[in-house]
C-alpha cells in the first residue's frame, strides 16, 4: 500500500509511456518493496528533474529527446556518462543527481551477440545513439554513422548490421540484421528490459528479478500500447 514513506521513481518523456511502469512496478511489487513508478509527459526537462529532485524522488529515467539536455541539470557524471555526453538515468542521493547511462549497458549486451560482424551501422545522432556508439567501440573495429547528411546509404546497405536510433520507421533490405530501439519492436522490448534492469539495482542497490519479469511478460506486456 502506498503510504507516507513511499519512495517514487518516474521517467520523463516527451510522450509518457507503459513500458516502465509495467516492469518496475511488478518488480516492487513481487519484492515487497514500498517503491512506486509513474511515468510523465513533460515539455521542458530541466524543470521536471528540478521538481524530482525538490520532491526527493529517488530516481529519473530520461527518454529522448531529453537525453543530452538533461545533463545541464545534475551534479556529478559517471564516466560513461561523460564519455558519452548523454544519460539516460538519473540517481537522486540527499538531493545530489548522479547521471547513469544503461543504455550503454543495454546495447552492449545485446550487441556481443553479434559480435561475428566486423563493422555496424548505426541511424541517428542522438543521446540513445551516443550510447550505442561507445558500446560498439568496445565490439567492432568499424562504426558507419547515419545521419541526415548521408540517409541515402541505408538503401545501399547489404548483409550489414544495422541499429536504428531513431523514433522513425526504417525499411531495410531483408538481407541486414535489424536492430531497432523503438519499444514496440521485438529488440527494442528487449533493449528497455534490459536497461530498466540496471536502472532498478541504481535506484534500489537490489538485483532486478529478471526471471520473474520474464515469466509474465509474454502474457501481458504485448498487450501494453507504447507511446
Amino acid at each position: 500500500m502506498i503510504n507516507k514513506d513511499t519512495i517514487v521513481c518516474c521517467s520523463f518523456a516527451k510522450t509518457a509511456g507503459n513500458t516502465g511502469c509495467f516492469m518496475y512496478n511488478n518488480a516492487f511489487e513481487y519484492l515487497k518493496l514500498n517503491y512506486i513508478y509513474k511515468s510523465f509527459s513533460v515539455s521542458n526537462i530541466k524543470d521536471a528533474i528540478f521538481s524530482a529532485k525538490t520532491l526527493n524522488f529517488r530516481g529519473c529515467s530520461i527518454t529522448m529527446p531529453f537525453k543530452i539536455e538533461a545533463l545541464s541539470s545534475i551534479n556529478v557524471m559517471s564516466d560513461e556518462v561523460k564519455e558519452i555526453g548523454a544519460t539516460n538515468t538519473i540517481v537522486n542521493d540527499n538531493s545530489v543527481l548522479t547521471a547513469y547511462n544503461t543504455d550503454a549497458y543495454s546495447s552492449y549486451t545485446l550487441l556481443n551477440r553479434y559480435n561475428h560482424f566486423h563493422e555496424i551501422y548505426i541511424l541517428g545522432s542522438g543521446g540513445f545513439s551516443k550510447a550505442v556508439q561507445y558500446s560498439s567501440k568496445k565490439i567492432f573495429s568499424k562504426i558507419n554513422l547515419i545521419d541526415r547528411k548521408n540517409w541515402y546509404i541505408i538503401d545501399t546497405i547489404r548483409n550489414g548490421l544495422i541499429f536504428n536510433c531513431t523514433p522513425i520507421n526504417i525499411n531495410v533490405d531483408l538481407s541486414n540484421t535489424y536492430i531497432d530501439c523503438n519499444v514496440n519492436s521485438k529488440t527494442g522490448k528487449e533493449l528497455a528490459l534490459l536497461q530498466a534492469s540496471k536502472q532498478f539495482e541504481l535506484y534500489t542497490n537490489i538485483k532486478f528479478p529478471m526471471e520473474y519479469i520474464n515469466s509474465i511478460k509474454n502474457n501481458n506486456i504485448d498487450n501494453i500500447k507504447y507511446e
